[in-house]
């Protein structure tokens, strides 16, 4: 999984060419109980719009016609509703992350503190005041957006300029998710989650030093976040956990891999994502998995509905 490698400052990459409107097999999903496997009525189908040279890590939309992917080498892909087309980024660093609060108020992050911005028509390159490596970004409007990364940082967009915050941790974070500007949550390594009340960012108790590399939610006592069982034995398997406003608490996916991202349309409508291709949905109650033709990992997920979602990962690899 990308974001494991990060941590240990090994990047060792796989790059594949695709072949244009190649499509998988419909996708069944099996239902952990009773053990059922059941097609499902929309089948996913896998869309590479052209030869690709790297792995995608993010995807973010306004639309189901406005979708953008980023990833390896500044890599940024966009999709009109009928086929991705290939946008001038004007950097070759690695893009993990990608948010916007409309079609032409979009941002990336990512290496080396790189930070751009679309305005509906073209990138440009925004001076973050950080080298540190950035991971992940969520905004509450234009002018309230938050981005994070390693050694704790977090950084915060006014709608002018950005500025560094006090994490109050060296732990690096992988993840943010919001239900309003004094109502945010950020994740990361050592089981670190945080929360932030409109003033100040305090340490929330997880009980794991697990590493999380997602964050999503329906409500402020409804938030999920996601990443791998990692300890100096090595990777375990995944970790889930729940906060319901008052604790956070782990719970049970029924599947080893790690997971790297999250979405959902509704309480009972998520989606997790993470390495060989796996799949995980949860109806409000249990998590099932839906099998995937691929072994490559997912890094993202975004929907514009529960029957609209889009996956990017490993060697270019997109779902719909």
């Amino acid at each position: 999984m990308l974001k494991k490698t990060f941590v240990l400052l090994i990047i060792l990459l796989i790059c594949g060419l695709v072949i244009t409107g190649c499509t998988s097999p419909a996708v069944s999903q099996s239902i952990a109980n009773p053990s059922t496997v059941i097609t499902s009525p929309v089948p996913w189908t896998l869309v590479n719009p052209y030869p690709q040279n790297g792995d995608l890590s993010a995807v973010w939309g306004s639309s189901s016609s406005d979708v953008f992917a980023v990833g390896q080498s500044g890599t940024i892909l966009h999709f009109n509703g009928k086929e991705w087309s290939n946008m001038s980024s004007g950097t070759s660093n690695w893009l993990y992350a990608i948010w916007g609060s409309s079609s032409s108020d979009v941002f990336s992050v990512g290496q080396s503190g790189t930070i751009l911005h679309f305005n509906g028509k073209s990138w440009s390159n925004m001076s973050s005041g950080s080298s540190n490596w950035l991971y992940a970004i969520w905004g509450n409007s234009t002018s309230d957006i938050f981005a994070v990364g390693t050694g704790g940082t977090i950084l915060h967009y006014n709608g002018n300029v950005w500025s560094n915050m006090s994490s109050g941790t060296p732990n690096w974070l992988y993840a943010i998710w919001g239900s309003s500007y004094s109502d945010v949550f950020t994740s990361g390594t050592d089981g670190t989650i945080l929360h932030y009340n409109g003033k100040a960012w305090s340490m929330m108790a997880s009980g794991t030093p697990n590493r999380f590399y997602a964050i999503w939610g329906s409500s402020s006592s409804d938030v999920f976040t996601v990443g791998e069982q990692y300890d100096i034995t090595g990777d375990n398997g995944n970790i889930i956990m729940h906060y319901d406003g008052k604790i956070w608490s782990t719970m049970t996916s029924g599947r080893t891999t790690d997971l790297s991202g999250i979405w959902g349309s509704s309480p009972s409508a998520i989606f997790a994502v993470g390495t060989n291709g796996s799949i995980l949905f949860y109806d409000g109650k249990t998590w099932n998995t839906i099998t995937s033709s691929t072994t490559n990992a997912f890094n993202g997920i975004w929907g514009n509905a529960a029957s609209d979602v889009f996956i990017v990962g490993q060697a270019g690899y997109i779902l719909h």
